[in-house]
């Protein structure tokens, strides 16, 4: 059976709980995504994706599938899990947790694929994400880790660009992406001490509610012109509902040079905001907060320089010029999700 160096281990033992899935004949990584490993299984009655939840908490996961399931039954383009012989959906082998799929076609497509017409749907589907969510997790306690985050101190973001700097000054031998970030980091830190006193208020709490938690590219599927599937669920969560419509929108339109196709952001943010109610004020403060976000966040020089994991080096580009772009251009984005 081919394999690749990932290849999970035990594959006829892991099939064996499942009624009618047949044999292992190929099992190949699937390359995209950065938490998680993924496979396509094909077996001899079928295909299947085989998912590796690396952080594994079978009781969280299942809940996730409950959820999953709920909103399937509700109309959504999901894939629930498959269950076991048992009437599980998490398999565990040793300290690993595996989940099950059928297998679904389709590909991605960004933001510069879409045309405003379905920029306007892809708002409207993430802003029936959200109230579907409403419903199904109705009975769902709130965990204690979810309570609202403070915004970002600017202070301990000095800290975080000093250090970064000198580790991209430190290393060796020296690149381009070295270059780069040495440079957008010289200039953040010059960005926030022009807009330190712009910073959320602490104590304005936005609308909180269940979301997906990493609404982007990669986790959504299009068969043709629609979308065929949601797909990872592992930080549905309760958060501000409207900064991830945003959050969603900065990753989905952003241009290779940083900047955001705002043509389309505007259909799309208005047909979110008419799926849930969402009112323009509201869509405003999100814009407001994501954006003090990401003038804070440094997660993918984090990952690099930290963790030693290059990963994310290739988003890094477009995301850092967007700070800057976003900036210089707040109220134009502004008025593009609130007008």
């Amino acid at each position: 059976m081919p394999r690749t160096y990932d290849t999970p281990v035990a594959l006829s033992a892991l099939l064996r709980r499942y009624e009618g899935t047949g044999e292992p004949l190929s099992c190949e990584r699937v390359a995209q995504g950065l938490l998680n490993r993924g496979y396509q299984l094909a077996t001899t009655r079928g295909r299947y994706f085989l998912k590796h939840h690396l952080d594994g908490d079978s009781e969280a996961i299942a809940h996730q599938h409950g959820a999953i399931t709920r909103l399937g039954a509700l109309g959504l383009p999901v894939v629930p899990p498959l269950a076991d012989a048992d009437g599980r959906t998490v398999t565990v082998i040793g300290d690993a947790c595996y989940t099950l799929h059928p297998w679904i076609d389709g590909r991605h497509r960004d933001g510069a694929e879409l045309t405003c017409a379905q920029s306007r749907r892809l708002g409207a589907l993430l802003g029936l994400v959200h109230t579907c969510l409403e419903r199904v997790m109705q009975q769902s306690p709130v965990p204690e880790s979810e309570a609202r985050v403070e915004s970002a101190d600017p202070s301990d973001t000095y800290e975080v660009i000093e250090e970064l700097l000198r580790l991209a000054r430190a290393n060796h031998p020296r690149d381009s992406f070295d270059e780069l970030a040495e440079h957008r980091l010289v200039e953040r830190r010059s960005l926030l001490e022009r807009h330190a006193h712009e910073r959320p208020e602490a104590g304005a709490e936005p609308a909180t509610g269940w979301v997906h938690g990493d609404f982007h590219p990669l986790n959504l599927l299009y068969r043709g012109a629609e979308p065929a599937a949601i797909l990872d669920w592992d930080r549905l969560g309760v958060q501000p509902r409207a900064e991830e419509a945003v959050r969603a929108a900065a990753i989905f339109f952003v241009r290779p040079g940083g900047t955001l196709e705002l043509s389309k952001v505007r259909p799309y943010a208005r047909a979110y905001r008419a799926a849930t109610g969402a009112s323009p004020a509201e869509l405003a403060a999100a814009v407001h907060r994501v954006w003090w976000e990401r003038l804070n966040d440094f997660w993918m020089l984090r990952w690099r320089y930290q963790l030693l994991d290059r990963r994310a080096d290739p988003q890094f580009p477009a995301a850092a010029a967007l700070s800057v772009w976003w900036t210089r251009e707040y109220e134009a984005v502004r008025d593009a999700f609130a007008g």
